[in-house]
C-alpha cells in the first residue's frame, strides 16, 4: 500500500547542516576524528544551577502538567528579565512558555495562516524558517539582505513584497547565518509597514561590543521569541517562550493546549534557575565566545575565505567560498570527506548564501585551530592553488 503524503510534508526541505552532521558522525563511527565548525550547538555543558534545579524539581515531584502558558514563577522572571535588561514592561500573561522557540514559531504560524498566505523572510536567512511556514500551508517569501550593505535589512525592499496575504515580516537578530544585528530604527520602521512583525531574538545575550535591542523596546504589539538554548548551553532541554500582544494570548493558549499541553515541567524550573542564577555564566562563555570569533574570523582570512561583515552576535562566520566552489553543498560535503572538517553549506541558509559557508564558534578554542590547520593543509593539496598566493 502507497501511503500519500501531504502536500507540506513534500515541501518541507531537507536541512542540509543536519545533512553533514549525520555524515560526519557516520565517519566518526567508522574512527575518523571530526572537527565540528558546522552546528550550532554550545560546547559548554549548562550551568551548575541548572542542573541542580532540574534534580531538585524531580526528587520533590515536580514531573507532572503544569498551566498550558507556563508556571507563573518563570513568566514573572521572564517578566522581570525583560524589566532589568531593556527597561520595558512585559505583563506576565502576555508570556507563554513553549518547548524551545521552534515550539513558539509552530504556534505563531499555526495562529497566523491560513493556506495562501505568506510571510516575510530575510534571504541569507535560518534554514527552518521556510518550512515552518510551509507545514501550515504557507507560502515563504523572500527580501534581499546583502553584504554590502552589512546584511541590514532595506525596509523598502520589505514594503515593495508585500501583498494582501502577507500576515508577517520576520526578523532575526542577531542574525543565523549572518550574525548581523539589525538596529532600533531599523525595527521602528518595519512597525510602521503595518503588518505583524515576529523577532527571533533566541541570540540576544551573545553580542560582541554592541546590544541588539528588542522588539519589544519599540512596540508591544509584535511577537518577540528568545530561549534558553544559546546563551545558557541548553540546547536539549527544549524551552523557550513566546511573548504576544495581549489578545492574541487566549487562541495561542488554546493552540499549545491541544498541540503540547505544556512545556516540559522539569526544563521549567531548570529555566528558571538559569534567570535567577547564570548571569556570571552567561558572562564567561561570551566572553569566550568572543575571543573564539576574533581566532576564527582572523583564520579564515588567512585562508582567504572572504569575510567581510565582521560577526557582531550569535556564534556564526559567513565565508566567501566562490573562488573555490560556487557549489556549496558540494564543497562542505568535499571538505568533510577530506578535510574531516564540517562546515555549512551556505545554500542552507538561502539564494544569496550560496557559494559561502558558515563556520560556527561554538566549538572549543583548540578545536577552532585544529579545523583552521586541516583546512590550510587541504588548501595547500588541492587544486585551488591560484587562490591562495599570498598564503
Amino acid at each position: 500500500m502507497t501511503i500519500p503524503l501531504s502536500e507540506s510534508a513534500r515541501s518541507v526541505s531537507p536541512f542540509l547542516v543536519m545533512e553533514i552532521l549525520e555524515r560526519a558522525q557516520e565517519l566518526e563511527r567508522a574512527g575518523t576524528d571530526i572537527v565540528h565548525l558546522e552546528v550550532g550547538e554550545p560546547d559548554f555543558d549548562c550551568p551548575a544551577c541548572v542542573t541542580q534545579a532540574a534534580e531538585a524539581a524531580v526528587r520533590c515531584g515536580k514531573t507532572h502538567y503544569t498551566h498550558s502558558l507556563g508556571n507563573i514563577a518563570l513568566r514573572s522572571a521572564i517578566s522581570d528579565y525583560y524589566r532589568t535588561r531593556y527597561r520595558v514592561e512585559v505583563d506576565p500573561g502576555r508570556i507563554l512558555v513553549t518547548t524551545g522557540s521552534s515550539g513558539a514559531l509552530t504556534l505563531l504560524m499555526a495562529l497566523l495562516l491560513d493556506p495562501g498566505d505568506s510571510v516575510l523572510l530575510p534571504d541569507p536567512g535560518y534554514a527552518c524558517y521556510p518550512n515552518f511556514i510551509r507545514a501550515f500551508h504557507g507560502q515563504p517569501v523572500y527580501f534581499p539582505v546583502d553584504e554590502a550593505d552589512g546584511y541590514a535589512y532595506q525596509v523598502a525592499e520589505i514594503a515593495a513584497q508585500r501583498t494582501p496575504r502577507t500576515r508577517a515580516v520576520l526578523v532575526n537578530s542577531p542574525a543565523n547565518p549572518t550574525a548581523a544585528i539589525q538596529s532600533r530604527e531599523t525595527l521602528r520602521s518595519l512597525v510602521e509597514l503595518g503588518i505583524p512583525v515576529i523577532s527571533d531574538e533566541i541570540y540576544h545575550g551573545l553580542e560582541y561590543g554592541v546590544r541588539a535591542p528588542s522588539l519589544l523596546e519599540v512596540t508591544d504589539r509584535g511577537f518577540v521569541l528568545d530561549g534558553f538554548s544559546k546563551r545558557y548551553a541548553m540546547t536539549g532541554w527544549r524551552i523557550g517562550w513566546l511573548v504576544a500582544p495581549g489578545e492574541c494570548v487566549p487562541a495561542l493558549q488554546r493552540l499549545q493546549q491541544n498541540l503540547y499541553i505544556c512545556a516540559g515541567s522539569v526544563a521549567q524550573e531548570a529555566a528558571l534557575a538559569a534567570l535567577r542564577g547564570a548571569e556570571a555564566d552567561v558572562g564567561r562563555m561570551r566572553a569566550e565566545y568572543d575571543r573564539r570569533r576574533l581566532d576564527l574570523l582572523d583564520g579564515l582570512r588567512r585562508l582567504n575565505l572572504g569575510v567581510a561583515v565582521e560577526p557582531r552576535g550569535a556564534y556564526y562566520v559567513l565565508a566567501d567560498a566562490r573562488h573555490l566552489d560556487p557549489d556549496s553543498r558540494r564543497l562542505a560535503h568535499r571538505i568533510l570527506e577530506e578535510a574531516h572538517v564540517g562546515v555549512a553549506p551556505g545554500v542552507d541558509f538561502g539564494t544569496r548564501a550560496e557559494g559561502r559557508l558558515r563556520f560556527s564558534f561554538a566549538a572549543s578554542a583548540s578545536r577552532i585551530a585544529e579545523g583552521l590547520d586541516r583546512l590550510e593543509g587541504w588548501l595547500r593539496r588541492m587544486s585551488f592553488r591560484p587562490s591562495l598566493a599570498g598564503m
